[in-house]
């Protein structure tokens, strides 16, 4: 392969000494395969991803025509001329050429386009080989509907065409077939065969009794001689020639007969599809690769010896078990079914004869991701089954980007059971208020989306109650490396990032929408990307894994595919859900407990208060409690010189009813005998009252006697730093406030409800 500046297309077939020039914008992107484009199915002239290319034909009586996603640009003025841009496409461009007067295509030329990872040919082949083995596993299964039959309809249009026969192609083609059939051909199943051959009698060594019989009945017979020994058994003559067996080694045994039906059947299928396809289609060209390989197997010798099956005993130990056969079974079994699948999703694949490979990474991530999630979850058997749907036309493959797919499941321990829900393009709405599911912009749709919640409550009971967690993944197979993902940049690079967005350039894209996943949809805990790579991303938002964000390679590899990785990072989740001490679990409290309601207008606090930094980090107005507590005009001094207060225990009128507020108070408002309005505020220094004896009240200077044996005593201070200063509060306005006899009972209030009481200045 070598790379070249431009290229030039004879078209002489439209006009004579027509021709197409293309040009590359950029060394390294243009390509002329002339050696090798055939053995791949591709076309000669190679384009790359991405780039840019002008064209020119040499008659501007001549354009290229449009084929959509605006690759084809043509020039305003000189439509002769202009620019293609493959953009993500990938696979065989088929451009037509159209004489500009009477606006019909009267050629067509084929460029193709290269994906710019190196190794996308092996991928493409691999994933879709797996793609295909396990729909045929989701057909064989017990519970699928395989008993319905379906032929292959060679009439229907050339996209559904090719994309039964890129399935068959995909199964055939694979160096595990051909290795399967070399096995079989080197090192065939024989049996012992007796092959009967008429021989000169004078030949035989051995007679067996049907060679006796032989002796008395045999015609064209030879006189013996007077005196021959055998007269003396009543023998005058003998037969010149007679049956000779002879045991041999055959190849011809049923399992080698299912051999030869089975590439027989495959070639029917190629030929078919070869006669069905469009004239110098792609469909054509790879078909007729295909009927070359087979050919090319069955006209081994071992194959001329081989009659037809008259039954196919798909029961044989041998087929079942043997290396080589066993292969050949297993893919003329997943063949059966292939050809009769349809899968609508195929046409993001298939189209035109382009090869999406970044749409099929997505979609053989969903195939990986979903065994990865039967290992380790209970998924319910019927929601896989589900998956492939018996129609008129065929059997169809319910995956298509766009369209939900929710497999649910449980997970459970000893000590906690999880739902389960795994969501292939899952939307989140952004038309939705909270608590519902969603997003809190506009809608978003991850890839995949793998969901937790506690078992025995719905979903949406689990949303609304903070209860749910969303773990997010992206395909991404365009990211070659982790820097393509995400590096570190220094002022430089960010004012040169700038510029480059003013163009329409976003370096990050792709972290940026991970960050959209994590920060707008509701209760997400993590958004990670899958990129065929070898390194892996962990980024933990804060203690524990998750909120977090990251990259996880998992490659379209048959030996190592990574998603040992990504396993390992789901158990640490699972463990991480079942944990009920998690700091997330506590948060998703605080969140529901803070946001169950809406804020009522006179709830709000626009009062001056100390501000919320320090020792008062934790100074919230609703959840801060001011003890109001009642005091003797005597006993004011050694409150302030103590540092105490007392209030009375048990269960006698006047004593303090212990409760959330009463424990947790950070400050203390004293009031005494006709008093309503009052500034005296002090600040509880310790984490909840203590308990003093009547004793320990007199040991500590207390002013008069003590009338209780035992009193709740909190350790209180003057507020210091201007705190509060200059502020009066009415404690009449407390809706806990009682009159008379009853104001001297002690309560606790919030501070939001509290500075709701402040006196006017």
């Amino acid at each position: 392969m070598k790379a070249i500046s431009e290229i030039e297309i004879n078209l002489d077939s439209v006009q004579e000494g027509l021709k197409l020039w293309v040009g590359s914008k950029k060394e390294g992107t243009l390509f002329d395969r002339f050696e090798t484009a055939k053995d791949n199915n591709e076309a000669r002239f190679q384009l790359v991803e991405g780039c840019y290319y002008d064209y020119v034909i040499s008659d501007a009586k001549y354009i290229l025509g449009d084929i959509g996603e605006n690759i084809i640009q043509q020039h305003k003025r000189l439509t002769h001329t202009g620019r293609i841009s493959p953009n993500i496409f990938v696979g065989t461009l088929e451009i037509p050429i159209i004489k500009k007067e009477n606006i019909d295509m009267c050629h067509s030329i084929q460029l193709e386009v290269q994906s710019i990872k190196s190794g996308y040919r092996d991928d493409y082949r691999d994933m879709l080989e797996l793609i295909t083995e396990k729909c045929t596993d989701l057909l064989l299964q017990s519970n699928s509907p395989v008993s319905h039959h379906f032929d292959v309809d060679y009439s229907t249009n050339s996209q559904t065409l090719y994309q039964k026969f890129a399935f068959i192609n995909s199964i055939v083609r694979t160096t595990e077939f051909k290795d399967a059939i070399h096995r079989v051909v080197t090192s065939p199943v024989t049996k012992w065969t007796e092959i009967h051959e008429i021989k000169d009698i004078r030949s035989i060594r051995r007679l067996s009794n049907s060679n006796v019989k032989e002796l008395l009945k045999g015609g064209k017979r030879t006189e013996l001689p007077s005196g021959h020994y055998l007269e003396s058994y009543s023998l005058n003559s003998l037969p010149e020639r007679i049956t000779s067996i002879r045991k041999t080694d055959s190849v011809d045994t049923p399992e080698n007969r299912f051999i030869k039906h089975a590439l027989e059947t495959f070639l029917k299928f190629c030929s078919d599809i070869n006669k069905a396809a469009p004239e110098d289609s792609k469909l054509e060209s790879e078909s007729s690769t295909l009927i070359n390989e087979l050919e090319s197997s069955l006209q081994h010798s071992i194959f001329k010896e081989i009659s037809r099956p008259t039954t196919l005993k798909l029961n044989s130990p041998i087929l079942q078990k043997k290396e080589g056969y066993r292969q050949v079974l297993r893919t003329w079994l997943m063949f059966d079914l292939a050809a009769k699948l349809i899968w609508q999703g195929g046409e993001d694949v298939y189209g035109a004869g382009k090869k999406d490979i970044a749409i099929l990474y997505e979609y053989w991530l969903f195939f990986k991701l979903l065994e990865l999630f039967q290992e380790l979850f209970a998924i319910r058997p019927k929601d896989i089954s589900d998956l492939i749907k018996p129609t008129k036309d065929g059997l169809n493959l319910q995956i298509k980007q766009g369209k939900f797919t929710a497999l649910k499941g449980v997970y459970a321990t000893s000590t906690r059971k999880l739902n389960i829900q795994f969501n292939y393009n899952r939307s989140f709405s952004g038309r939705r208020n909270y608590p519902d599911s969603g997003s809190w912009t506009t809608t978003l749709r991850p890839d995949y989306t793998l969901s937790f919640w506690p078992y025995g409550i719905s979903e949406r009971e689990a949303e609304n109650q903070e209860l749910i967690v969303h773990v997010h993944f992206d395909a991404k197979y365009k990211i070659a490396n982790l820097k393509d993902f995400v590096e570190q940049h220094n002022d430089k690079d960010l004012d040169e990032e700038k510029i480059e967005q003013k163009k329409g350039i976003y370096k990050n894209a792709d972290l940026l929408k991970m960050h959209a996943y994590k920060d707008a949809i509701r209760r997400t805990g993590g958004a990670y990307v899958l990129y065929p790579g070898t390194k892996s991303l962990r980024r933990e938002g804060f203690h524990e894994i998750i909120p977090g964000l990251g990259a996880f390679p998992v490659r379209p590899s048959k030996t190592d595919n990574g998603t040992g990785e990504l396993k390992t990072f789901i158990l640490e989740i699972i463990e991480h859900f079942v944990n009920r001490a998690s700091q997330r679990e506590r948060m998703a409290f605080r969140t529901y407990d803070v946001y169950k309601n809406e804020p009522v207008k006179h709830d709000e606090v626009n009062e001056l208060l100390p501000e919320t930094y320090g020792a008062n980090r934790n100074l919230i107005p609703h959840s801060t409690f001011v003890l109001v507590g009642f005091y003797k005009k005597e006993n004011l001094d050694w409150i302030i010189k103590s540092g105490l207060y007392n209030a009375r225990a048990g269960s006698k009128r006047g004593s303090l009813r212990l409760g959330p507020g009463e424990t947790g108070a950070k400050y203390l408002l004293l009031h005494t005998n006709n008093e309503t309005k009052t500034s005296r505020l002090l600040k509880i220094v310790e984490n909840g009252p203590r308990i003093f004896s009547k004793q320990t009240l007199i040991e500590k200077g207390y002013p008069s006697t003590p009338s209780q044996d035992y009193y709740l005593v909190y350790k209180v201070q003057e507020i210091k730093n201007g705190d509060f200063e200059n502020l009066e509060w009415d404690i009449t306005k407390l809706k806990q406030h009682k009159e008379r006899r009853g104001s001297a009972l002690p309560f606790s209030v919030t501070l939001a409800e509290l500075m709701k009481s402040k006196v006017q200045s």
